[in-house]
């Protein structure tokens, strides 16, 4: 169930980003546990730093993914070429 995806990515410590997808082909980042509020037939997510938000019922949500690459932040620098 879609909620439950949304659930599983909210608890994860530490809080890693992701993406829910809707059937439009739009997708939206959430980037902070505090941006998204799961409402009895809809998810309500804002933007930070903003006055956007967009709520999207779970019959429209297509999937929830990790929004990171799968590369950590402290990946080592390539050589330069000589």
């Amino acid at each position: 169930m879609v909620i439950d995806a949304i659930r599983e990515f909210l608890v994860q410590e530490p809080f890693r980003p992701f993406r829910v997808r809707a059937s439009s082909g739009k997708s939206y980042v959430v980037h902070n546990p505090d941006m998204i509020v799961l409402l009895k037939s809809w998810v309500f997510i804002a933007a930070p730093n903003s006055d956007k938000f967009a709520s999207v019922p779970y019959l429209h949500i297509a999937s929830v993914e990790s929004a990171t690459n799968g590369h950590g932040k402290n990946r080592p620098k390539r050589r330069p070429k000589s």
